[in-house]
Protein backbone atom coordinates (compact mmCIF):
# COMPACT_ATOMS: atom_id res chain seq x y z
CA UNK A 1 0.00 0.00 0.00
CA UNK A 2 1.37 3.42 -0.95
CA UNK A 3 2.37 5.74 1.88
CA UNK A 4 0.95 8.71 -0.04
CA UNK A 5 2.16 12.24 0.63
CA UNK A 6 4.61 12.77 3.49
CA UNK A 7 2.97 13.81 6.76
CA UNK A 8 4.73 16.55 8.75
CA UNK A 9 3.80 16.40 12.45
CA UNK A 10 4.63 19.67 14.21
CA UNK A 11 3.10 19.33 17.68
CA UNK A 12 5.44 19.27 20.71
CA UNK A 13 6.41 16.04 22.44
CA UNK A 14 5.31 13.79 23.97
CA UNK A 15 2.19 14.24 21.84
CA UNK A 16 4.16 14.74 18.64
CA UNK A 17 6.10 11.50 19.00
CA UNK A 18 2.86 9.66 19.79
CA UNK A 19 1.17 11.05 16.68
CA UNK A 20 4.12 10.05 14.51
CA UNK A 21 4.07 6.52 15.96
CA UNK A 22 0.33 6.13 15.32
CA UNK A 23 0.65 7.53 11.80
CA UNK A 24 3.48 5.16 10.90
CA UNK A 25 1.53 2.25 12.33
CA UNK A 26 -1.21 2.84 9.74
CA UNK A 27 1.28 3.17 6.91
CA UNK A 28 1.79 6.91 6.62
CA UNK A 29 5.17 8.46 5.84
CA UNK A 30 5.19 10.57 9.01
CA UNK A 31 8.03 12.99 9.78
CA UNK A 32 8.74 14.13 13.35
CA UNK A 33 9.14 17.94 13.24
CA UNK A 34 8.16 19.46 16.62
CA UNK A 35 8.10 23.26 16.46
CA UNK A 36 7.65 23.79 20.22
CA UNK A 37 9.22 22.40 23.39
CA UNK A 38 7.01 22.13 26.47
CA UNK A 39 8.23 22.57 30.05
CA UNK A 40 6.61 23.03 33.48
CA UNK A 41 6.33 26.40 35.23
CA UNK A 42 6.47 27.11 38.92
CA UNK A 43 3.00 27.72 40.34
CA UNK A 44 1.15 27.57 43.63
CA UNK A 45 -2.13 25.74 43.96
CA UNK A 46 -4.85 27.97 45.43
CA UNK A 47 -7.35 26.92 48.08
CA UNK A 48 -9.80 24.63 46.24
CA UNK A 49 -12.61 25.79 48.53
CA UNK A 50 -12.72 29.00 46.47
CA UNK A 51 -13.76 27.14 43.30
CA UNK A 52 -16.58 24.99 42.00
CA UNK A 53 -14.65 23.17 39.28
CA UNK A 54 -11.28 22.70 37.59
CA UNK A 55 -11.09 23.33 33.84
CA UNK A 56 -8.40 21.62 31.75
CA UNK A 57 -8.13 22.42 28.05
CA UNK A 58 -4.83 20.62 27.41
CA UNK A 59 -3.36 17.33 28.55
CA UNK A 60 -0.08 19.17 29.20
CA UNK A 61 -1.59 20.82 32.29
CA UNK A 62 -2.23 17.44 33.86
CA UNK A 63 1.09 15.98 32.72
CA UNK A 64 3.20 18.93 33.88
CA UNK A 65 1.15 20.29 36.80
CA UNK A 66 3.34 18.55 39.33
CA UNK A 67 2.71 18.32 43.07
CA UNK A 68 0.17 21.14 43.08
CA UNK A 69 -2.38 18.89 41.42
CA UNK A 70 -2.81 16.86 44.60
CA UNK A 71 -4.30 19.86 46.41
CA UNK A 72 -6.86 20.28 43.63
CA UNK A 73 -7.94 16.65 43.54
CA UNK A 74 -11.14 17.50 45.44
CA UNK A 75 -12.40 19.60 42.51
CA UNK A 76 -14.47 18.03 39.72
CA UNK A 77 -12.58 18.25 36.44
CA UNK A 78 -14.13 19.40 33.17
CA UNK A 79 -11.73 18.47 30.36
CA UNK A 80 -11.57 19.26 26.67
CA UNK A 81 -10.96 16.05 24.74
CA UNK A 82 -10.40 12.43 25.65
CA UNK A 83 -6.60 12.78 25.84
CA UNK A 84 -6.89 15.58 28.40
CA UNK A 85 -9.37 13.56 30.44
CA UNK A 86 -7.08 10.52 30.39
CA UNK A 87 -4.09 12.59 31.51
CA UNK A 88 -6.17 14.09 34.32
CA UNK A 89 -7.25 10.67 35.58
CA UNK A 90 -3.65 9.45 35.43
CA UNK A 91 -2.69 12.44 37.59
CA UNK A 92 -5.26 11.38 40.22
CA UNK A 93 -7.97 13.90 39.33
CA UNK A 94 -11.70 13.20 39.09
CA UNK A 95 -13.13 13.89 35.62
CA UNK A 96 -16.86 14.56 35.55
CA UNK A 97 -17.24 15.95 32.02
CA UNK A 98 -15.38 15.59 28.74
CA UNK A 99 -16.02 18.24 26.12
CA UNK A 100 -16.00 16.97 22.55
CA UNK A 101 -15.40 20.27 20.78
CA UNK A 102 -13.48 23.18 22.34
CA UNK A 103 -12.93 25.16 25.52
CA UNK A 104 -15.58 27.79 24.82
CA UNK A 105 -18.27 25.18 24.23
CA UNK A 106 -17.35 23.44 27.48
CA UNK A 107 -17.44 26.73 29.41
CA UNK A 108 -20.85 27.49 27.91
CA UNK A 109 -22.11 24.13 29.16
CA UNK A 110 -20.61 24.60 32.61
CA UNK A 111 -22.02 28.07 33.16
CA UNK A 112 -25.45 27.04 31.88
CA UNK A 113 -25.57 24.63 34.83
CA UNK A 114 -24.63 27.30 37.36
CA UNK A 115 -20.90 26.58 37.69
CA UNK A 116 -19.64 30.07 38.44
CA UNK A 117 -16.19 29.77 40.07
CA UNK A 118 -13.86 28.04 37.65
CA UNK A 119 -10.14 27.40 38.11
CA UNK A 120 -8.43 27.01 34.75
CA UNK A 121 -5.05 25.27 34.86
CA UNK A 122 -3.46 26.17 31.55
CA UNK A 123 -0.41 27.13 29.54
CA UNK A 124 1.37 30.49 29.59
CA UNK A 125 0.14 31.23 26.05
CA UNK A 126 -3.57 30.61 26.03
CA UNK A 127 -6.81 31.35 24.23
CA UNK A 128 -9.20 34.00 25.53
CA UNK A 129 -12.69 32.75 26.43
CA UNK A 130 -16.00 34.45 27.06
CA UNK A 131 -16.63 33.69 30.74
CA UNK A 132 -20.43 33.97 30.30
CA UNK A 133 -20.65 35.78 33.61
CA UNK A 134 -18.59 33.25 35.55
CA UNK A 135 -15.34 33.98 37.35
CA UNK A 136 -12.53 32.13 35.58
CA UNK A 137 -9.16 32.17 37.34
CA UNK A 138 -6.34 31.13 34.99
CA UNK A 139 -3.10 29.74 36.41
CA UNK A 140 -0.28 28.85 34.02
CA UNK A 141 1.53 25.65 34.99
CA UNK A 142 3.44 25.01 31.74
CA UNK A 143 4.81 26.80 28.71
CA UNK A 144 5.41 25.83 25.09
CA UNK A 145 8.38 27.67 23.64
CA UNK A 146 9.05 27.86 19.91
CA UNK A 147 12.13 25.96 18.75
CA UNK A 148 13.97 25.96 15.44
CA UNK A 149 12.61 23.49 12.88
CA UNK A 150 14.78 20.47 12.02
CA UNK A 151 17.52 20.83 9.44
CA UNK A 152 15.51 19.06 6.75
CA UNK A 153 12.52 21.44 7.10
CA UNK A 154 13.29 23.40 3.88
CA UNK A 155 13.42 20.18 1.88
CA UNK A 156 10.24 18.82 3.45
CA UNK A 157 8.13 21.89 2.65
CA UNK A 158 9.63 22.32 -0.83
CA UNK A 159 7.72 19.26 -2.10
CA UNK A 160 4.02 18.34 -1.79
CA UNK A 161 3.21 17.27 1.77
CA UNK A 162 0.55 17.40 4.48
CA UNK A 163 1.23 19.48 7.61
CA UNK A 164 -0.72 18.96 10.82
CA UNK A 165 -1.58 21.92 13.08
CA UNK A 166 -2.73 20.64 16.49
CA UNK A 167 -3.44 24.14 17.85
CA UNK A 168 -4.08 27.73 16.81
CA UNK A 169 -0.59 28.72 17.94
CA UNK A 170 0.85 25.76 16.07
CA UNK A 171 -0.89 26.91 12.90
CA UNK A 172 0.54 30.41 13.30
CA UNK A 173 4.02 28.95 13.72
CA UNK A 174 3.64 26.83 10.58
CA UNK A 175 2.51 29.89 8.65
CA UNK A 176 5.56 31.84 9.84
CA UNK A 177 7.85 29.03 8.67
CA UNK A 178 6.19 28.73 5.26
CA UNK A 179 6.09 32.42 4.31
CA UNK A 180 6.18 32.07 0.54
CA UNK A 181 4.76 29.57 -1.92
CA UNK A 182 2.24 27.24 -0.27
CA UNK A 183 -0.04 26.00 -3.02
CA UNK A 184 1.68 22.59 -3.14
CA UNK A 185 1.09 22.01 0.59
CA UNK A 186 -1.99 20.76 2.43
CA UNK A 187 -2.84 21.78 5.99
CA UNK A 188 -4.79 19.60 8.41
CA UNK A 189 -6.09 21.66 11.34
CA UNK A 190 -7.54 20.58 14.67
CA UNK A 191 -10.17 23.36 14.65
CA UNK A 192 -11.62 26.11 12.51
CA UNK A 193 -9.70 28.66 14.60
CA UNK A 194 -6.44 26.85 13.88
CA UNK A 195 -7.26 26.72 10.17
CA UNK A 196 -7.96 30.46 10.13
CA UNK A 197 -4.72 31.20 11.99
CA UNK A 198 -2.71 29.51 9.23
CA UNK A 199 -3.74 32.16 6.72
CA UNK A 200 -4.33 31.77 3.00
CA UNK A 201 -2.46 30.33 0.05
CA UNK A 202 -2.43 26.62 0.95
CA UNK A 203 -3.34 24.08 -1.69
CA UNK A 204 -5.98 22.66 0.62
CA UNK A 205 -7.05 23.22 4.23
CA UNK A 206 -9.18 20.68 6.09
CA UNK A 207 -10.45 20.58 9.67
CA UNK A 208 -10.73 17.47 11.86
CA UNK A 209 -14.19 16.31 12.91
CA UNK A 210 -13.19 16.53 16.59
CA UNK A 211 -10.36 18.27 18.44
CA UNK A 212 -8.41 15.12 19.29
CA UNK A 213 -5.51 13.13 17.88
CA UNK A 214 -7.65 10.25 16.66
CA UNK A 215 -9.64 12.61 14.45
CA UNK A 216 -6.43 14.30 13.31
CA UNK A 217 -4.98 10.92 12.32
CA UNK A 218 -8.12 10.05 10.35
CA UNK A 219 -7.87 13.42 8.60
CA UNK A 220 -4.19 12.84 7.86
CA UNK A 221 -4.93 9.46 6.28
CA UNK A 222 -7.54 11.01 4.00
CA UNK A 223 -5.35 13.96 3.00
CA UNK A 224 -2.15 11.99 2.43
CA UNK A 225 -3.81 9.42 0.20
CA UNK A 226 -5.98 11.98 -1.57
CA UNK A 227 -2.84 13.87 -2.45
Amino acid sequence: MSKGLPLIVTRPDPGGAATVSRARAVGLDARHCPLFAVHPLAWTAPDPAHFDALLLTSAQAARLGGDGLARLAVLPVHAVGAATAEAARTAGLSVVEVGATDGQTLIDAMTSRGIERILWLCGRDRTRFDARGAAISAIACYAADAVAPPDDWPALIAAPAVLLAHSRRGAERIADLVPGRRAHLTLGAISCKAAAAAGAGWGNVAVAERPDDAAMLALACALCHKG
